[in-house]
């Protein structure tokens, strides 16, 4: 089949500009050292042609669409191929769009590049940051940033006092730190200067000034600054005389620690120790800033064990109303002139102050009043009456260095009638319990008076009465649940002032008790005691018993028998198993037979017989006098064993 020429031939001549349109290469401007430059600086644009293969062209620049030549009013550069155009100092005038063109040697020519738009700013003026931005103290650090919003890769030239600082870095950076060595004003500024390797210089900034004040030192302050003693309250006190700081954050140090003690300008001790003893410096932290003082000089705060008053009593204890009696107190350091106070421990009432008697627990106190009965260091109760049974205690003072001692050690009195009317009734009847059982306490009343009530004396809270730890019913008083906290002396007291004979009971966390009993025992009576143990019982019931910290026997049923009690049986009795350890100690008294008449009716009866039968009586006289002293040694010493 014959073909037509023409369609064939229109169909080539239409592909030839599609092939030439794919195979023209593209122009393109580059600006060197940004589109948007500062006056004064040097701009280099720069034509390429893409996809030119090996053609040597030569090139043409236009501006807002106008042709540039050569030499343009002496400022612009273009080499002989017109490839680069250089402006030297650019102008605001020099804002513009520029597009570029290819020309080849053989007429074939470049696209034109796409307009490239150059902007030309005044000169840019850096700005100087400084923190702190308040007045610094010798030695603290300042940094200063020179900051630039206007294009990037610049460095910086720093001035101090309008002198050029060298050497800052290998590479100028826009941020500086000074440490201040001088008081006074500092002026710096800062200039950014030539982007890639152009030299070029921005305007300076404005000027800072950084004001340099003596770092201040605080003064620390004591109160009082003589003689402390322990218990006494102490201040310390830190001021810094700065007007320029509106709020210090203050810290304390003792010794050579570097934990703080304190953040209080005014550090106050309460109840000062001797473990307070030391030296100490204070130093201040500007609130909210960076500023600090000096630390102060030291001070040093010396504490001294305050001097210990202790009171006795003499002839005993526990005596019978009509007696005599003294109390004294006497001051370990003797060589200050002490003048004391005495005082009568009491529960809980309003109106009366609560003191810490330096053994960690608080007593309740009366002062007295009675001056007729004080001497130096002594209270007089001539006689005593039933009223005066309590606990007393007393401090020393000296009006000179307003100076007083700790509180003395609390001296309890039982004062009794010649025949008790009322006894104390103990259910389990025992002086010894364990901890968790329950206990009944009766006032027996062998005179019909009323208004008994069971009270009793603990180191922990001194004298209360039954209402205030356990329940009363009657003249009774039930412990439901025993704890070591009930170690203590019990009593009957009633409304007048009349008591009983105290008792005491010791709670004892262990797993031995001994069994003993409450009251004296007569002489010519026997008396028992016996091991008891925690449930449950051990299998060896072996026992060793002790009086008077020595062995007095060994047993295998745990429990010992004195068949005819003589006095020379009072003592400190206790009981040991081999594997559940020992009892506490507890005072067993005899009581002597009493005669079946008076003494001095005896006497009365042979006044006028021998006198060798008159000395005999006399004898048995001051004997039986000597042994009811020895009686109340031994009961004192149970009390205060308790």
């Amino acid at each position: 089949m014959e073909l037509s020429l023409l369609p064939v031939m229109l169909l080539l001549f239409s592909l030839i500009p599609v092939v030439q349109a794919q195979g023209s290469p593209k122009a393109v401007v580059s600006i060197k050292p940004d589109t948007h430059v500062f006056i004064g600086e040097i701009v280099i644009l720069r034509c390429d042609i893409q996809g030119g293969g090996n053609t040597q062209w030569t090139y043409s620049w236009k501006k807002n669409n106008n042709k540039l030549y050569k030499d343009l009013n002496k400022r612009n550069y273009i080499n002989n191929t017109m490839q680069e155009l250089i402006i030297w100092s650019v102008k605001d005038s020099d804002s513009g769009t520029y597009s570029c063109r290819g020309h080849g040697r053989d007429s074939q020519s470049s696209e034109i590049s796409d307009d490239v738009t150059l902007t030309v700013s005044v000169k840019p003026k850096p700005t100087v940051r400084v923190n702190p931005q308040s007045s610094v103290y010798t030695g603290d650090t300042v940094t200063l940033s020179c900051e630039l919003q206007q294009g990037t890769g610049w460095e910086f030239h720093w001035y101090e006092n309008n002198q050029r600082l060298w050497n800052l870095n290998s590479k100028q950076v826009n941020t500086l730190k000074v440490t201040v060595d001088n008081a006074g004003e500092t002026e710096y500024k800062c200039q950014a200067y030539g982007r890639n390797y152009y030299n070029y210089n921005t305007e300076f900034s404005d000027p800072v000034k950084i004001t340099v004040r003596g770092r201040p030192k605080p003064v620390a302050s004591i109160n009082p600054n003589n003689q402390v003693f322990s218990g006494d309250n102490v201040t310390l006190r830190c001021d810094i005389q700065d007007e320029s700081v509106s709020s210090w954050q203050y810290s304390w140090y003792k010794d050579t620690s570097h934990s703080p003690v304190s953040s209080e300008q005014v550090y106050s001790i309460s109840g000062v120790e001797v473990t307070h003893t030391g030296t100490y410096t204070c130093r201040g932290t500007e609130r909210g800033g960076s500023r600090s003082s000096h630390s102060s000089d030291v001070i040093t705060l010396t504490v001294s064990e305050r001097p210990q008053a202790v009171l006795s009593v003499s002839p005993h204890s526990w005596l019978t109303e009509g007696d005599s009696l003294t109390l004294s107190c006497e001051v370990t350091d003797s060589s200050t002139d002490w003048t004391f106070s005495w005082y009568t421990v009491v529960s809980y009432r309003d109106g009366l102050t609560g003191i810490n008697n330096n053994r960690g627990y608080i007593v309740y106190v009366e002062l007295l009043t009675d001056s007729s009965r004080v001497s130096g260091g002594k209270y007089t109760l001539s006689p005593a009456a039933l009223k005066h049974t309590g606990v007393y205690m007393c401090r020393g003072e000296s009006g000179e260095s307003a100076l007083h001692t700790q509180y003395s050690n609390l001296q309890p009195l039982w004062i009794t009638g010649e025949s008790p009317p009322v006894s104390l009734i103990i259910k389990p009847s025992r002086t010894q319990h364990f901890p968790k059982d329950s206990l009944s306490l009766s006032c027996e009343d062998q005179s019909k008076s009323t208004g008994w009530t069971v009270r009793r004396y603990t180191r922990s809270e001194s004298v209360l009465d039954c209402s205030h730890w356990g329940s009363v019913i009657g003249s009774t008083c039930n412990i439901s649940f025993l704890s070591t906290s009930y170690t203590g002396v019990y009593w009957c007291e009633s409304e007048s002032g009349e008591n009983s004979n105290p008792v005491s009971i010791a709670v004892h966390d262990g797993d031995v008790i001994l069994e003993s009993p409450v009251h004296p025992v007569t002489e010519g009576h026997p008396l028992t005691l016996r091991c008891l143990y925690h449930n449950p019982n051990p299998l060896n019931l072996q026992a060793d018993f002790y009086k008077d910290g020595s062995v007095l026997q060994n047993q295998t049923t745990g429990e010992m028998i004195i068949q005819t009690v003589s006095k020379s049986d009072e003592g400190f009795y206790h009981c040991e198993h081999p594997e559940r350890g020992e009892s506490l100690k507890s005072w067993v008294s005899v009581r002597c037979v009493e005669a079946p008449f008076s003494v001095l009716m005896l006497i009365c009866s042979v006044v006028t017989a021998s006198p060798y039968l008159l000395v005999t009586i006399i004898l048995l006289l001051i004997c039986y006098r000597a042994r009811d002293h020895t009686d109340e040694d031994r009961i004192e010493n149970a009390v205060i064993e308790a």
